[in-house]
């Protein structure tokens, strides 16, 4: 097949679904072609060398604008509650050039790793203002050029008991923030704040996205008002719900239960293993419960499910370092997952399922954007299971990044 002209001719690739290496040839920002020893004139080649190509992965739940910020918090207790009281006390002293530097230094990090789109919840309350949601949203303009950034206007510390956030939303609603969100469990009055979130949503035409059932209680689930909500307000494909993590206490047959009706509701969930694994369970002092919902039954089930970052170097997660392949290997790890299938599942959850879950489509297709990651391995199940490191990428066609594969030098 003849593909001139074009921009860019990716040589020597292998795709998640073929054993044989092809190649990619990219016009005008989009695929024109893949196929084995594609002719033509191309302005640049690449020869990936057999390396694994795949769509830029999504990173469908981070916290940009209180990562980085260890050195201003303690970490006595490991608790949820300390978590919030902690993020709560340093956040009053945000500035929105500290939030930026921060959030970029994420960011950075983010790219270099892969990650070509993101979803990023920014507090909005009395103590941050919206001096955060002006960083992120200048974060979001000055790296569009290699990342795609949601914004997800998002009350941490409750809305109900705080009236004057409500107002803040509909600001930062009117002003760039893509979906809005909340986290009940930390609200006097769950339901109230679901409610309220979904009133807002509504007015604005915007997706949801909860924090949601953060603990090892199944018998305190949220889950049923969202279900009801969702479904009554007819916003089937537009709610998201991170954590989730008391589904990892319930039996089989109660996930699969939960997992048909998150599937008629078009709701997705997002696992936050580094969050998930550090904050639950610190009541047990043996055999503590890994707390990380299974995401991929619910996955296999046709729910949209996905792995996440979470949070960065704070006191949610004092670890981090925005490598979505670091933390698929850290799930798959954790939920004891060994065959070729699980670990190709778990990889799509870093990539087709996040994007389907935040409305997007991410993949490599004729007519699709060319948005591609080169990684040093051949297989999707290597590169989970060798945490494979990311060698280059393209946004739209362009080089937004590339490292070189290492080398040991031999004396003599």
């Amino acid at each position: 097949m003849d593909i001139s002209p074009a921009d860019l001719l990716i040589r020597n690739a292998r795709l998640p679904t073929s054993e044989e290496p092809v190649d990619l040839a990219i016009r005008s920002g989009s695929i024109a072609a893949i196929g084995r020893e594609l002719r033509g004139e191309a302005v640049e080649i690449v020869d990936a060398e057999g390396a694994l190509a795949c769509g830029g992965f999504v990173d469908s739940h981070i916290h940009l604008d209180k990562a980085c910020i260890l050195d201003r918090c303690r970490i006595c207790e490991g608790t949820l509650a300390e978590a919030v009281r902690e993020t709560a006390r340093a956040k009053a002293s945000f500035t929105e050039a500290d939030v930026y530097a921060r959030a970029a230094r994420v960011v950075e990090q983010a790219i270099m790793q892969g990650t070509m789109a993101m979803r990023s919840f920014v507090e909005v309350d009395p103590r941050a203002g919206l001096r955060s949601f002006e960083a992120i949203k200048r974060v979001r303009r000055d790296y569009a050029f290699a990342i795609d950034i949601e914004i997800c206007a998002f009350v941490q510390e409750g809305l109900t008991n705080e009236p004057e956030t409500l107002g803040l939303l509909k600001e930062a609603l009117a002003d760039g923030a893509d979906l809005v969100g909340g986290a009940p469990y930390t609200d006097p009055d769950p339901a109230g704040q679901i409610s309220l979130i979904f009133d807002l949503a509504q007015a604005h035409g915007v997706a949801v996205d909860f924090h949601l059932d953060f603990d090892l209680a199944p018998e305190k689930s949220n889950l049923p008002v969202v279900l009801k909500e969702t479904m009554r307000r007819g916003w089937q494909g537009r709610v998201s719900l991170g954590h989730m993590t008391s589904l990892s206490a319930r039996p089989p047959h109660e996930v699969e239960a939960i997992a048909a009706g998150l599937r008629e509701a078009g709701i997705a969930v997002v696992a936050l293993p580094a969050t998930d694994l550090f904050l639950n369970g610190r009541e047990y002092e043996r055999l503590v419960p890994r707390g990380v919902a299974p995401a991929h039954i619910l996955a296999s089930r046709g729910v949209n499910a996905s792995i996440a970052t979470n949070n960065i170097l704070n006191p949610f997660t004092p670890f981090g370092d925005a490598s979505l392949l670091r933390m698929a290997n850290l799930y798959a790890n954790v939920i004891q997952l060994s065959r070729t299938e699980h670990l190709r599942l778990v990889f799509d959850m870093i990539g087709p399922l996040a994007a389907r879950g935040m409305q997007r489509v991410s993949g490599l297709s004729v007519g699709a954007a060319a948005d591609i990651v080169l990684i040093d391995c051949v297989t999707p199940e290597q590169a989970i299971r060798e945490n494979s490191r990311v060698i280059r990428g393209w946004k739209r066609g362009r080089t937004t990044f590339r490292t070189t594969r290492p080398e040991i030098i031999r004396r003599g």
